[in-house]
């Protein structure tokens, strides 16, 4: 199944500060997680964030939190693992009416796979970008790739993300989204 631009919601799960010191490909993260923003901004796609418990591991980093769209209001900060089990941030998700769950953030191992295990049981297709997410350790990360897979979730690049939103060559668009990613 393709992304389709008007189904998705863009979840940005804990991307902060001292969260993101320790990750492995943290820097990696932040590129493709600006990218996917500057995109679901143009694109007119609603981007949803959260901070795990904020007040010990810091705000959202600002080259993540500078790009939000301007609709998408401040993250939502919660002590649950998973986005789904906190009432505050379904609170502003299932408004939204979009079924396509585009999941980046960290930890790949911990918040985004049981967040993307959860909405995929609510009946979200849940894209997980695994460029866009990290963990510590590239052990952690490999195996939550491998278990959101064969729980059916799919397991995306930005690059997918990217042209499966747009899905024209040609358009200003286009034009102005692929040049992110040369």
């Amino acid at each position: 199944m393709l992304i389709r631009v008007e189904r998705s919601c863009l979840l940005v799960i804990d991307i902060q500060e001292k969260l993101l010191a320790a990750m492995h490909e943290g820097k990696t993260v932040t590129r493709n997680a600006g990218i996917l923003l500057r995109a679901a901004q143009r694109l007119e796609v609603p981007a949803v964030a959260s901070e795990q418990y904020p007040q010990g591991l810091g705000s959202t980093v600002e080259a993540v939190a500078g790009r939000f769209p301007a609709a998408s209001g401040a993250p939502s900060p919660k002590l649950t693992f998973s986005c789904a089990a906190d009432q505050n941030y379904m609170d502003r998700l299932l408004p939204l009416k979009r079924k396509h769950a585009v999941i980046i953030g960290i930890e790949a191992h911990i918040c985004v796979l049981q967040t993307a295990l959860e909405l995929n049981d609510e009946g979200y297709r849940c894209f997980v970008v695994a460029d866009a997410v990290a963990s510590r350790t590239p052990g952690d990360y490999a195996l939550a790739l491998e278990r959101m897979k064969d729980n059916g979730c799919e397991i995306v690049t930005t690059e997918m993300v990217l042209f499966e939103w747009l899905r024209t060559a040609g358009t200003d668009q286009f034009k102005e989204l692929s040049k992110l990613v040369k």
